[in-house]
């Protein structure tokens, strides 16, 4: 009986000296720090920068897209309208042109030419004219009237011969420089205007801006869309990084460049990070302190890193990324 009794008393002692050193151990032992970030890559909003109604939807969400490809179509009648215009206003502009660099008609040349021919025939016989009744004058035979009278027909006729000489000169040079000059601004203008018309008609067509994934598509066929809505989101999975957001008294241990091993649940498999930035400001406090002495709030800073070498393959948005900060070597 008292042999049980000592057996039974030993046995106890063994239990509490083994709960003791298990209670010691459990209260000793460090509990390692653990940071959990989230995934992200650039994010790219497809938009047209005139309104109009969506003809036609090219893709499907979760369809692959290259650089230029074509994603939606808007059907713009109003557009088409105003180009018309604005070639009609070109096509009149440079007919306009045309018309001053030609100068007058072939018809109008030779008229003019034959008026100053006729011109000159005239004055030829009012000076044969003048010259014989000076000559009758001097001799006597005439009075000084008909003198007089000779005199001004071929004065007459010398201003019709010139004014001739210039409607033939006017008729051959064409319009003046100035007028030339204006005419070809016009058209440049109406140019313009088609360009602007055709650049905006362009824009109806609206093609992928990179590689990447479709994210969501928030408008289908036959809806209406504004300028600058965003119709269709891609991501760029190739440019894909993680963020943490690190408590301020973590901060000392890493810089831009530290580089740690981080496990990817989704993946079920560790990935190599690199720090790249570190905010500059601070976003919000994650602790408050419970006394108005002696505590201070902790605030945290975002701080981005990237994976290393090709291991960002299969990482998406919004997968997580857990940091054993204790690990990280410093």
């Amino acid at each position: 009986m008292k042999r049980s009794n000592t057996l039974g008393i030993i046995l106890a002692a063994i239990v509490v000296v083994a709960a003791v050193v298990l209670v010691s151990r459990l209260a000793t032992r460090t509990t390692p720090t653990l940071l959990q970030g989230t995934v992200e890559c650039t994010v790219y909003k497809a938009s047209s920068k005139v309104p109009g109604r969506i003809l036609e939807m090219k893709v499907a969400e979760g369809d692959r897209v290259e650089r230029g490809l074509l994603l939606y179509t808007l059907s713009t009648p109003e557009l088409d309208a105003k180009l018309r215009q604005a070639e009609a206003v070109k096509s009149a502009a440079s007919a306009l042109d045309a018309a001053a660099v030609a100068g007058a008609r072939r018809q109008q040349i030779e008229a003019a030419l034959n008026l100053w021919q006729k011109a000159q025939a005239g004055l030829e016989l009012a000076r044969k004219t003048y010259e014989r009744v000076r000559s009758l004058h001097e001799q006597g035979v005439v009075p000084a009237q008909k003198l007089d009278e000779a005199s001004a027909n071929y004065e007459a006729m010398q201003a019709t011969a010139r004014a001739a000489k210039a409607q033939y000169e006017l008729a051959t040079d064409g319009a003046r420089k100035e007028d030339k000059a204006a005419a070809a601004a016009k058209v440049r203008q109406a140019e313009g205007a088609v360009s602007e018309v055709e650049s905006y008609i362009e824009d109806a067509m609206v093609y992928s801006p990179v590689a990447g994934e479709v994210s969501t598509i928030v408008a289908e066929e036959g809806e209406l869309v504004g300028s600058g809505y965003p119709v269709v989101t891609i991501l760029d999975l190739s440019d894909a990084w993680a963020t943490f957001n690190v408590k301020e008294t973590l901060l000392p241990g890493i810089r831009v460049g530290t580089r740690f091993a981080a496990r990817v649940p989704a993946l079920d498999r560790q990935i190599d990070f690199e720090v790249t930035h570190i905010a500059a400001q601070a976003d919000f406090a994650t602790w408050s302190a419970t006394r108005t002495q002696g505590g201070f709030d902790v605030r945290t800073f975002a701080v981005k890193a990237r994976p290393v070498g090709e291991a960002a393959e299969g990482l998406r948005p919004g997968m997580s990324v857990l940091v054993d900060w204790d690990a990280i070597e410093r």
